[in-house]
């Protein structure tokens, strides 16, 4: 997978991804939203309930605003963490919690994916909504996830993706690559968030190239289930 990051600095990948979110968070989910016809509301209630070894612990990777936390606690007697190296990202998630009236459910913090500040075998499922194209080091971040996941735990991951079927093919690059980087820019003010996006996709192993990654840490029973005509996959393991 080549290196793509948001602002082409000297900066790791993960500091430049830590700027981009706390740039962006207070207009995220406005824009995450709108972009996606909303449509991400679909594909993260698909995704929890894909998780079918009734999960009483999820970790959620790259929580954001905790979109993802938020759907998943609609699970009975759940308890979520959700992390994410973005404090900006993470402050609007907790206020957000609070106004939901979940934070007996819902517990967020700042962490690196790739570090996790867990112990082996700590929650029954893990769930990462659009993050894990992120990670500086792909593996690294697959592995941790794996060691922190319980026996006949679950994963169910989230990424964007690129459509192969005509027209939508080509009106979906249309979209992606000019009228969503567009859109963006203007109301999040950043100049590169939303050129990264569409960039990170492009370079970002899909299908059955990311299945082998799954694969290599450990993973087992590897699932890839396309969303919406190919616009989006979800991905699906256990820990065996």
């Amino acid at each position: 997978m080549s290196k793509i990051t948001p602002y082409n600095t000297t900066d790791s990948k993960k500091k430049q991804v830590e700027k981009m979110f706390d740039s962006i968070a207070k207009r995220y989910d406005l824009l995450n939203h709108s972009l996606s016809f909303g449509m991400d509301y679909y594909w993260r209630r698909k995704a929890i309930k894909y998780l079918t070894n009734n999960p009483k612990t999820i970790l959620d990777v790259a929580t954001g605003t905790a979109d993802f936390a938020i759907c998943a606690a609609k699970l009975k007697d759940v308890k979520i963490t959700g992390i994410d190296i973005s404090e900006g990202m993470v402050n609007i998630g907790k206020e957000k919690i609070k106004r939901k009236g979940l934070e007996g459910v819902i517990e967020l913090q700042i962490a690196d994916s790739e570090n996790l500040p867990f112990t082996e075998n700590s929650f029954d499922a893990i769930t990462a909504g659009f993050g894990v194209r992120n990670f500086e080091n792909l593996e690294k971040g697959l592995s941790e996830m794996h060691r922190v996941l319980s026996k006949n735990g679950m994963i169910s991951i989230l990424e964007p993706s690129k459509p192969k079927i005509f027209p939508l093919k080509q009106i979906y690059n249309i979209y992606f690559h000019h009228v969503l980087p567009f859109f963006g820019k203007l109301v999040s003010k950043d100049n590169f968030a939303y050129t990264y996006l569409p960039n990170s996709v492009e370079a970002f192993p899909s299908g059955k190239d990311f299945i082998k990654h799954l694969q290599n840490v450990g993973f087992k029973s590897c699932n890839h289930i396309p969303l919406t005509f190919g616009i989006v996959d979800l991905y699906i393991a256990i820990k065996k």
